[in-house]
């Protein structure tokens, strides 16, 4: 990355080190390179189109959601040697100007070939919980919707803490339909994975 020298602002004391920010591209003039090179040592940034994509910090409730939902997928998929399972910060290409950080990612022992170190090359079911303020809900309800179809991901779980709702999508078509919708004691199932389901109640609520 190219060091600018004619930053026209000069941090004084107690101000942001504004010519650090000319350390980097602008945004929407991004590679993905750049980015990955970036993110190696931090994580919660997506990139979309040059631009990046700042995800908001997790809180203990959303922790807590993710972990449950990430030791009872890891056990299914342990246990039956399917593949991997991987949590937030685990890079997920959707495109090739787009990368995302799904909370949970698994690719099939089949397709392991599209995994590496830095980076997956798609995924085979991702899943995210989803944050409470509008434009975080409206990125995970609505543009990865689309974004994760037209990666041709085969399943998307949305975890929904203030509906305390599961959706499954699977993608049939290119398009995602709903598989299932799962509240309170319902159960939330794969399409994919066969066998695999969780009762909504027990992802929401610490027993």
């Amino acid at each position: 990355m190219g060091i600018a020298t004619d930053f026209p602002i000069r941090s004084k004391p107690g101000e942001p080190p504004w010519e650090l920010a000319t350390w980097y591209p602008k945004q929407g003039a991004w590679t993905k390179d750049q980015y990955l090179d970036l993110t190696d040592n931090r994580r919660g940034i997506e990139f979309n189109a040059g631009t990046l994509e700042f995800l908001p910090m997790g809180t203990e409730e959303h922790q807590l959601i993710l972990k449950r939902l990430f030791l009872l997928l890891n056990t299914f998929v342990s246990e039956r040697k399917l593949g991997e399972v991987l949590f937030a910060g685990i890079r997920v290409e959707t495109a090739p100007e787009k990368v995302r950080e799904p909370d949970l990612a698994f690719m099939g022992k089949q397709n392991a070939s599209r995994r590496s170190n830095r980076l997956w090359h798609g995924a085979d079911l991702v899943l995210e919980v989803v944050s409470p303020s509008s434009g975080d809900r409206k990125r995970d309800l609505e543009g990865k919707v689309a974004e994760y179809a037209q990666a041709g991901i085969p399943e998307y779980w949305i975890v929904d803490p203030v509906e305390e709702r599961i959706t499954v999508l699977a993608l049939r078509d290119g398009k995602y339909v709903e598989h299932c919708v799962a509240e309170g004691a319902g159960i939330a199932t794969s399409a994919l994975l066969a066998g695999f389901g969780v009762e909504s109640a027990k992802v929401f609520t610490a027993e």
